[in-house]
C-alpha cells in the first residue's frame, strides 16, 4: 500500500541543518519535507483505519447472522447476554475506528498549518520581488507561487478524504446491507479523493526542492 513511497528520502532535523539555503528555499524544502511525512503519517492511519472498518463489518455480519438464526429456531438461555456482549465489542471497535479518523483529522489541520506558512512565503516573495516575483527560481524551475498551487490541490484532496472517513465512521456500524458494507470498504481502502495524480505531485515537490535526485 505503501509502494510509492519506497526509496527514503533525508528529511532529518541534521540533514536539514546540513544544507546550505536559508530563507524562502529554506522553508519551502521543510515544508516539502514536513508534506512527505504527514503523507506517511496518513497512510499508515488509513492502513488501520481499513483493519478497523474490516472487522466492524465481519462483527456486523456475524451479528445479522446469529439473528436470523435466532429467528429461525428458539434462541438458546444465554443468548441475550451474547448479544450485549457483542454489542460491547462492537462499540469498542467503532470507538478505535473514531480514534484513527481523529488523528487523520490532526494530520489535516497540520497540513493547513502548512498552506498557511507557505502563503506566508509567497506574501513576503511578493514584498520583496513585487507582482512579478523573482527573476530566478528558488530551486530548479519553479515560481514561488507553484509551490502554494501545489500545496492546495494537496491539502483540498486530503480535506475532502477525510469527510469521506468521518461519514463511513458514521455509517459503518449501522448497515446491514453487504453491497453497502462493500463499498465503505473500498471506498476507505482506495482513497478516491487521493488519486494517484496526488501523489505524482508529491513526488514532483520533493524533485524540485531536492528531497529526490534528478
Amino acid at each position: 500500500m505503501l509502494d510509492w513511497l519506497h526509496g527514503d528520502i533525508s528529511v532529518t532535523s541534521a540533514n536539514r541543518k546540513s544544507a546550505a539555503i536559508t530563507g524562502s528555499a529554506r522553508k519551502i524544502k521543510d515544508n516539502a519535507a514536513d508534506w512527505h511525512n504527514m503523507m506517511l503519517r496518513w497512510d499508515r492511519l488509513n492502513e488501520d483505519g481499513f483493519m478497523a472498518v474490516e472487522s466492524i463489518i465481519n462483527m456486523r455480519r456475524a451479528q445479522s447472522d446469529q439473528l436470523l438464526l435466532n429467528n429461525s429456531s428458539s434462541p438458546p438461555p444465554s443468548s441475550s447476554s451474547q448479544h450485549v456482549g457483542g454489542a460491547s465489542e462492537l462499540q469498542d471497535k467503532c470507538l478505535k475506528l473514531q480514534e484513527i479518523v481523529d488523528k487523520m483529522a490532526a494530520v489535516v489541520t497540520k497540513m493547513a498549518r502548512l498552506m498557511t506558512s507557505q502563503r506566508g512565503v509567497e506574501d513576503l516573495e511578493a514584498f520583496q520581488f513585487g507582482a512579478e516575483g523573482r527573476k530566478t527560481p528558488l530551486f530548479h524551475s519553479w515560481s514561488t507561487s507553484e509551490f502554494g498551487e501545489i500545496s492546495q490541490v494537496l491539502l483540498d484532496s486530503f480535506r475532502q478524504e477525510l469527510l469521506l472517513k468521518q461519514t463511513i465512521l458514521q455509517e459503518v456500524a449501522h448497515t446491514v446491507t453487504s453491497d453497502l458494507c462493500m463499498v465503505f470498504l473500498s471506498c476507505w481502502l482506495h482513497q478516491p479523493f487521493i488519486p494517484t495524480q496526488s501523489r505524482l505531485r508529491l513526488e514532483a515537490l520533493l524533485l524540485e526542492t531536492g528531497h529526490r535526485p534528478l
